[in-house]
């Protein structure tokens, strides 16, 4: 059987491995998000055509902003492909933090009880 440490080295390579892919494989238009922002927002129905002015950036008419750091994914314009994968690598690595975090907090409270 494989231990944890080897296990969570093989899913970290794993995790990399299709982060770094879907700098190249993922669709350049996605529209998810932006698309649930404005149903939220009552600027879309949910089987409709999305508003002629909706702006998949902008996210609204100002009724809600975000600053994120690492917007889209990438590390700004000029870093090009360069920057989506480091954006992608420490969001990857963040995550893996907080899980390791979250886990060791759950169980250190459980194994004291």
């Amino acid at each position: 059987m494989m231990d944890n440490k080897k296990f969570m080295i093989i899913g970290i390579i794993v995790a990399l491995i299709i982060g770094i892919l879907a700098v190249f494989l993922a669709s350049g238009d996605p529209d998810g998000l932006e698309s649930t922002a404005l149903v939220v927002q009552d600027e879309k129905s949910i089987l409709g055509a999305s508003p002629e002015d909706g702006d998949a950036e902008a996210i609204g008419t100002g009724t809600f902003t975000y600053e994120s750091p690492l917007p889209d994914y990438t590390m700004g314009e000029s870093a090009g492909t360069a920057g989506a994968i480091v954006a992608l690598i420490i969001g990857i690595f963040i995550t893996f933090g907080l899980i390791i975090g979250v886990t060791w907090a759950a169980t250190s409270k459980t194994s004291k009880s």
